[in-house]
């Protein structure tokens, strides 16, 4: 449908941050106007106590109004690309963003500047309380943080720093052309559909024409990666890291350990990932199935019809176990407060996200399909990831209300692993079986193949620090080792199967991809926590949602009831997913 087609209560409604497009325009240029504050306090930060907290009041609310705003054109934009205001709103949000940043390339080193005795007095007066965390944080970045001059250089090579994703997003959703399947053209939005086909032709079909548009760019693509993995070691050498994985972690404050020990710890939990590859043969009536065969269900697909009442009903039986505010203020939310944007049409991105910021509800994206179980999953999971929002605002101030993706995805899987177990207890027969087969592949998906994509993103950047050419032979060959891993032998491997490594998207955002794994290994120990447990377990998990940007992840992680830091909870995240095998065998 056109945008203007939906209902009112199907879209979500913006006026908590942005009455109308006129009021963006004057909030706008409002912030444009104070570029001339920023200026005029520079070289004063820690000149004495009134200009250190004047400049962090000022730097919150420039920041505060940026985000608000920001927020407005971003999800505007998301669910109507093809609106010329809407556009224009975009385009002059990211003006007034870059020239506000560039002013404020001062700010950092002036702040690192400051001696350690002199902050702590400045940070021990009352009205500096809520710059606390703030300030300690950044300054964890001091021997990180150059000159003003090199700061202000770095800021104006950033734009150029990320056409590497930009190219390689234009190539990928605008460029390639993947043919035509079933009379349909293959997109990468059904292409999903198509590999998921009962008819093995089909999926045949799909994936050998998705991969020969790859292979015929296989060059291009590989070039711009490598630029992108060696933008990644310029950043990390500028700022004085010890590698560029170094500085992926140093924000979250996670030890190297946890990136290795997850990698160390799927290692050894490969025999029961190659039995799930070996079970999905048998399933199918073969020794050996093909790359394109591993993605059909253990279970022929369940026909379900769940309208998005249907979901909010599902859902609000998950989540009881957190209690009525939780339960209550997530249903409302989902419906009558309109966080949600639910249904697609012309111009409207593909998939969902939720993004929440200090002022204005925590909004959620989707594209509902009553016809698919995957829409009820995406709405728990976003709403998730916006209750985590709900939580953090309101305990929280805005200087240190932002937690980090690493804790985000835990809040997320959490709820699937709650309507994981909702609809196991509530179902039976079939659909039970689809349930636990579901589950699987999610783990599959999430636990053990974002942590194959960490390992390979790895290797890539260990071996362009030595020096090592990082050609196309290179990426095929070592992205083929590990997908032989992986898989196992019953799993047999296409010649182009190895040009996978080269169509993932979160690989332009270096080291991402490990916080999946983690996430969910994390929420399937405290979702067990919870449902097991009693009031403490559940009132440990809501003080981690309200911690916010409060301290580093690892340490809220802990408070919840998960140690990270050791391979307990990904060892443990192994073990359930051998216990969910077992259990689908004996139902079979």
């Amino acid at each position: 449908m056109e945008r203007n087609e939906q209902k009112l209560n199907d879209t979500w409604d913006l006026s908590s941050l942005v009455k109308d497009d006129e009021s963006f325009i004057r909030d706008l240029k409002k912030v444009e106007k104070r570029i001339k504050e920023v200026r005029a306090i520079k070289g004063t930060l820690g000149r004495d106590s009134d200009s250190f907290h004047h400049a962090l009041t000022l730097l919150r609310d420039i920041m505060k109004e940026l985000e608000r705003l920001g927020s407005y054109a971003f999800l505007s934009y998301s669910v109507d690309s093809t609106n010329a205001t809407v556009m224009r709103n975009a385009g002059l949000y990211e003006d007034v963003e870059n020239r506000m940043n560039e002013a404020f390339s001062f700010f950092d080193p002036e702040l690192m500047a400051i001696d350690d005795e002199k902050i702590e007095t400045f940070l021990k007066e009352k009205r500096n309380a809520e710059f606390r965390t703030y300030v300690k944080k950044s300054r964890r970045f001091k021997e990180h943080v150059l000159s003003e001059k090199e700061e202000k250089l770095l800021s104006l090579y950033s734009p150029v720093g990320g056409a590497f994703q930009d190219a390689f997003q234009d190539l990928d959703n605008i460029d390639l052309d993947f043919g035509y399947v079933a009379d349909e053209k293959l997109t990468h939005s059904n292409y999903t559909k198509f590999i998921r086909s009962k008819d093995e032709e089909i999926r045949k079909e799909a994936y050998t024409k998705l991969y020969a548009a790859y292979e015929r760019n296989q060059h291009t693509i590989a070039r711009i990666y490598s630029g992108s993995v060696k933008n990644d070691i310029f950043y990390a050498r500028a700022r004085g890291y010890k590698s560029s994985l170094d500085k992926a972690l140093f924000p979250d404050k996670v030890p190297q350990s946890v990136y290795r020990n997850l990698i160390k710890a799927i290692h050894e939990a490969f025999p029961a990932l190659h039995r799930y590859y070996e079970l999905k043969a048998r399933m199918q009536g073969k020794e050996r199935i093909h790359h394109y065969d591993v993605y059909l269900s253990l279970v022929d697909d369940v026909k379900v019809n769940y309208s998005y009442d249907d979901a909010i009903s599902m859902i609000a039986s998950a989540v009881s176990v957190l209690g009525d505010e939780y339960r209550d203020t997530l249903i409302k939310g989902l419906t009558s407060e309109r966080w949600v944007d639910r249904y697609p049409n012309r111009g409207k991105r593909s998939g969902a996200f939720s993004a929440g910021a200090y002022t204005g509800k925590p909004y959620i994206m989707t594209n509902y399909e009553s016809e698919v179980l995957d829409s009820v999953y995406t709405l728990i999971h976003e709403g998730g990831h916006s209750m985590h929002s709900y939580y953090s605002v309101r305990n929280n101030p805005f200087m240190s209300y932002d937690y980090t993706i690493f804790e985000a995805e835990v809040a997320s899987t959490f709820n699937e692993a709650l309507l994981t177990r909702y609809l196991i207890d509530s179902s039976e027969g079939k659909m039970k079986k689809y349930v636990i087969s579901k589950h699987l592949d999610d783990i599959v998906a999430t636990l053990f193949r974002q942590t194959m994509f960490a390992e390979f993103e790895l290797i890539v950047h260990e071996e362009a620090e030595k020096g090592t050419p990082l050609t196309i032979d290179f990426f095929r060959s070592e992205y083929r080792k590990l997908l032989e891993e992986y898989f196992g032998s019953a799993v047999e491997m296409l010649d182009v199967s190895d040009l996978e490594g080269l169509r993932i998207p979160h690989f332009y955002r270096a080291f991402y991809t490990y916080k999946y794994a983690t996430g969910m290994s994390a929420s399937l120990a405290l979702s067990e926590r919870v449902l097991s447990g009693g009031d403490k377990e559940r009132d440990d998990y809501l003080s981690f949602l309200k911690s916010g940007g409060s301290t580093y992840p690892i340490i809220s992680l802990k408070r919840a009831g998960v140690d990270m830091s050791s391979d307990a909870p990904v060892k443990s995240a192994t073990r359930h997913f051998e216990k969910m095998l077992d259990l689908f065998e004996s139902l079979m």
